[in-house]
Order: C-alpha cells, then structure tokens, then sequence
C-alpha cells in the first residue's frame, strides 16, 4: 500500500453522525464491481440526482473539493457492516485522510490495512476544522509530527498507536510486517526445532 507521510489540501466536509458504510459504496455496487472501478459511486445517493446528472449541494461536486484530499465527518464514521470496499471507494476518489470524532472499529482496521489515515480528534477540534475547511483553507497533515495544520487554528496534535503509525508511514499492511520479519521468524523456527524437535516432526 502507498506510504503516508504528509497530505496537504482542501478538506472536504460531511458533518453528519453515524455515516455507515452503505451510504459510502452502496451494496449493490459491491455485487457489481472490482476493485479500481468505485469511485463514481462514492456517497452516491447523496452525490447524485435521480436524473444521474450530479447535484449541486453535495460537496464533492463543489470546487475545490472535487478533488478533497481529506474528509472531515461526523461521530461514528464508518458504522454498518463491515465492507472493505468502504475504504476502497474512499481512496479510489483521491482522499487520503478522513478526519472524525470516531469511526466504526471494522471500518478504522480497514483504513489501516489500506492506508487510508483515520484520525480521532474531539468534536470540537474537528467542527473548528470544518469552519476553517468550509472557508476554503489548506489543511495539512503530517503523519511524523501526528498534527493537523490550519493557518487559523495552527497545529493541532492527534494521536495513534505508534504500531499502526509506523506501518502507514511505511506503507505496510500486516502482511508486508509480517513478512518484512521472515529473518527473525526462521531464526525462532530454527532455534525452537532445536529445542522442541517432536513439534516439527513430520505426520
């Protein structure tokens, strides 16, 4: 997956609560589609009119936020069932980062999994963000630093598990760390069949 170090960029806003995944990429979307082919049908109930044609409230289809790098939402980002497309259909749009007072846990370890940068802060710092995005001001996140810049609010600190911080500035999901420790695993593996031969036997 790509690394994330810094994004810098308009932030899209949907200030709303409990946006779940079936809003995000709607299920019948997932029966339809593979992967790299989800973004026209991100938020797309919301996005798009009954016509088809793009309707003018929605803040994708607004400049400059038609190419957000960032989204800032609600409480309970994410909720709903546990689709991984959620993310895809996110980053495939071209959005690096979504900001929220919290996320749905299967949808936060997918973002995780595909480095897409979920990042928690309290509501307040993240309606003030809003304010500041809706005005049209660059927001800037640095993943080394763990802050999130705004020449009004200056930085504002987030904080993440420094497990899940490092494998996204390294671009790696589980697999990637696991594999990146083959060396150490076959030097226990060797080191155990020494001590334990019985539990290597073959059947």
């Amino acid at each position: 997956m790509m690394p994330f170090t810094i994004c810098k960029g308009h932030a899209a806003t949907l200030m709303r609560d409990n946006i779940d995944t079936d809003q995000i990429i709607r299920i019948e979307r997932i029966a339809q589609l593979k992967r790299g082919e989800f973004s026209r049908w991100l938020f797309e109930t919301w996005r798009y009119l009954p016509d088809g044609t793009d309707d003018p409230r929605f803040v994708l289809n607004i400049e400059p936020y038609r190419a957000a790098q960032i989204l800032i939402g609600g409480d309970n980002f994410g909720c709903g069932s546990s689709r991984e497309m959620a993310v895809w259909a996110i980053q495939e749009f071209g959005i690096r980062c979504v900001i929220a007072p919290g996320f749905g846990d299967i949808f936060f370890n997918n973002c995780l999994q595909n480095g897409l940068l979920p990042i928690r802060l309290g509501r307040a710092q993240v309606e003030q963000l809003a304010a500041v995005a809706q005005l049209g001001e660059v927001l800037t996140v640095d993943l080394q630093t763990c802050t999130v810049t705004t020449a009004a609010t200056g930085k504002i600190p987030f904080s993440m598990l420094d497990t899940q911080r490092q494998s996204l500035l390294l671009g790696q999901d589980d697999v990637a760390q696991t594999l990146a420790a083959d060396a150490q695993i076959d030097a226990f593996q060797k080191q155990d069949s020494d001590r334990r031969p019985w539990v290597y036997m073959a059947v």
